[in-house]
């Protein structure tokens, strides 16, 4: 299987964020993908560096001012404040009467919805190399190469068009879609993430060419909090082409498999030419920002059941945090029988 991943990826390494009131030690870690990669290389994959195709990919679904801000936000944070640490935003707004600011402090929280996203001097690299991943995945299995995995990290399913959410700058899941309805007439994009995949869901609401489907705990008590409600149909072009499959907190591995075949029957109903698969594995039991109770025999079922569906899929790494069994869940993922070296 073809694996893409790019060293510059680690230089985004958050300490801290402010969670329920406090400063709390950020789960985004760059030890998440290092772990990764030791598993895929372990399975005997080689590890590739994605090729750099530039800013465009990247335009297409996310706002020209949005993706340019972080291009110098470190180094004007740092000629505007003095200060060299991480720059978070503490300042943001509703977008019904409101005007980007020209000071970076000002755009810092425009551009974001929470303080999960600092901005330090290997931001840009990271988020640029792990879109150009996505990218390049998709662009190999529009070839006709695939299954292929991106590693992308910082992961990217809360970005919206034009604000960086959980964790999330830019949307690989998206830019990875994107790539593929050049070639395909309709894309289905599978998010299996704990958390609700709400900045895909933003950015193809009101498209028909886009299928997207997101299985994750209820957000009226849980992360991203407004937006995955089992409502959530799509608007215009889109109606219809969104589907939302809400957990409840401690469902358990069959209950959550019950769930994810709505997600794939909703796929071939749609008639997907080709998939796009958001890979969170931080439903998993231990893992630190999990409500639910997936395993690693689940994971690997999951993968079974993608695979049967015999369609061109680019895999894009989402979540999936430092507890005990993220390589364990990651493992058996892989080895499911669907990928091969």
């Amino acid at each position: 299987m073809q694996v893409l991943f790019d060293d510059r990826q680690f230089g985004h390494a958050p300490e801290f964020y402010f969670r329920l009131g406090a400063n709390s030690p950020h789960p985004e870690q760059p030890e998440r993908a290092r772990l990764l990669r030791e598993v895929m290389i372990k399975l005997g994959h080689t590890i590739t560096a994605p090729g750099d195709f530039g800013l465009d990919p990247i335009y297409a679904v996310h706002d020209r001012d949005y993706v340019d801000f972080f291009r110098t936000a470190y180094v004007r944070w740092v000629k505007g404040t003095g200060y060299t640490h991480p720059a978070v935003p503490n300042y943001h707004t509703g977008r019904r009467i409101s005007r980007v600011p020209n000071s970076v402090i000002g755009q810092l929280g425009y551009f974001a919805t929470d303080t999960s996203c600092p901005v330090m001097e290997g931001t840009w690299d990271a988020i640029y190399w792990s879109a150009q991943c996505a990218v390049d995945a998709a662009r190999r299995v529009a070839a006709g190469e695939g299954p292929v995995y991106a590693l992308c990290r910082p992961p990217g399913h809360h970005a919206s068009k034009d604000a960086s959410n959980g964790f999330c700058f830019f949307n690989n899941a998206a830019v990875a879609a994107q790539e593929l309805c050049g070639v395909f007439a309709k894309v289905a994009i599978l998010d299996m993430d704990t958390h609700a995949g709400n900045g895909t869901e933003d950015i193809f609401y009101d498209r028909g060419d886009v299928f997207t489907t997101s299985m994750h705990t209820d957000p009226s008590n849980y992360p991203p909090h407004f937006a995955g409600y089992d409502d959530e149909r799509g608007v215009g072009d889109g109606e219809g082409c969104h589907l939302n499959v809400v957990l409840t907190p401690g469902d358990d591995e069959a209950q959550i498999l019950i769930r994810f075949d709505e997600m794939m029957a909703a796929i071939h109903d749609f008639g997907a030419e080709a998939l796009v698969i958001s890979l969170g594995f931080d439903m998993g039991s231990d893992d630190p920002l999990s409500e639910v109770g997936m395993t690693a025999t689940g994971f690997a079922e999951m993968a079974r059941r993608m695979g049967a569906m015999d369609l061109p899929t680019a895999y894009i790494q989402e979540g999936g945090y430092l507890g005990p069994s993220l390589s364990d869940n990651a493992r058996a993922f892989f080895s499911s029988g669907v990928f091969h070296n």
